[in-house]
Order: C-alpha cells, then sequence, then structure tokens
C-alpha cells in the first residue's frame, strides 16, 4: 500500500511524522516477505520544507513525481497559506479522487474541504479549531470530544498526538487489530483503539 503524507511549511511536525512513524514502524514489525506498507512525504516542490519551528524536512516526492497512492494523509499546522494556493487544493482533490482512503490529522480537514473532498459527512479536528471549521463549512458535521471520525474512505483525527492514534486504527483497519496493538507496543504508545 503506498501510503503518501502531504507535508508544508509550517505542518506541524508530529501531524505528519506521528503518522509515518506508525505505517513505518508496523512495516518493519511484518514478515521479510511481507510488506504491506510503504510510506513517504510528499510535497509541492522537492525543495526542503520548513515545519512549526523551523524543523526542516526534505520530500521523498513532489507533486510530479510520487508513485500512485492508496492512501493519502494530509497533516494540519499552519494551513490557511496552504487553503490559497490553487496548484496544492487541486493536488488534493485529484489525489482524493484517484486514492482508495483519504485522512487527515488536526487542521488537514480544512484542505480537505477546500479541495471538495468532504462535504457533509461526519469530521473532527483539533478542539481549538473546531469552531473555525464549522463557520467556514456549516455543512460538516463537526464532532467535539473523539480521537478520530471513521467514514469510510474519509477519516479525520484530532490534533497533533490524536493523528497517531487514528493511524494505528488505520492499521488495524486496513492490516489487522494484531499488528496495530504490536505498533502501538513497539512505540510504547497507550493506544486504546478506541476514537
Amino acid at each position: 500500500m503506498k501510503i503518501g503524507i502531504f507535508i508544508f511549511d509550517q505542518a506541524e511536525v508530529l501531524d505528519f511524522s506521528g503518522p509515518f512513524e506508525v505505517f513505518s514502524t508496523a512495516a518493519r514489525l511484518c514478515e521479510e516477505d511481507e510488506t504491506p506498507f510503504d510510506v513517504f512525504l510528499i510535497a509541492e516542490t522537492a525543495a526542503a520544507v520548513s515545519a512549526r519551528a523551523g524543523f526542516r524536512v526534505l520530500p521523498d516526492y513532489c507533486f510530479d513525481d510520487h508513485p500512485e497512492l492508496d492512501l493519502l494523509i494530509v497533516p494540519g499546522g499552519v494551513h490557511t497559506a496552504e487553503m490559497e494556493k490553487s496548484r496544492v487544493i487541486d493536488w488534493i482533490a485529484s489525489q482524493g479522487r484517484s486514492a482508495g482512503l483519504v485522512a487527515s490529522v488536526c487542521t488537514g480537514v480544512f484542505l480537505l474541504a477546500q479541495a471538495g473532498l468532504v462535504r457533509d459527512q461526519p469530521v473532527t479536528t483539533h478542539w481549538e479549531d473546531i469552531p473555525n471549521l464549522k463557520a467556514r463549512y456549516p455543512g460538516l458535521d463537526v464532532i467535539a470530544g473523539v480521537r478520530w471520525v471513521d467514514q469510510g474512505n474519509r477519516v479525520t483525527s484530532a490534533g497533533i498526538s490524536a493523528g497517531i492514534d487514528m493511524s494505528l486504527h488505520l492499521v488495524s483497519r486496513i492490516h489487522s487489530q494484531a499488528l496495530a496493538e504490536r505498533t502501538a507496543h513497539q512505540m510504547m504508545f497507550s493506544w486504546t483503539g478506541n476514537p
């Protein structure tokens, strides 16, 4: 499964590194002949991205050269500049149509909504951003007080560390509960498996 995580300037570090750690750890824990997850970072260009607090990251791919995705993960952070970039929104919309599954962490749901990938279904985001999400996209059913919301091919999570919970949920859904539990144990992460 090809898992592309979108990164951008001022992205929240744990929003993308948490899911990356979950899927890469899960893949490492599998048998040598089984490689269920191939996870990588994608940015608009091949240039280094400066995430929150100046954390610099080199993407594996850019919009023009990445493999076809099975799962797109869109993190949050300071997302407002990305919402104004038609190339970014068009790319997210295109990947959302072709990938079997799209997930967001924290305010990444704003980018999904801007791209038209979530319109009227239940979603969640960081508690601090719930009023803004409701005001900007009144058609969405924004759920508070949960770690993630699974709506089939659209999965959204609350803020920052909740992206790890959501990613473990996706491992359990895509592969097995056993692998998700082993992954959480390997990461020394207390995962209940409940939204």
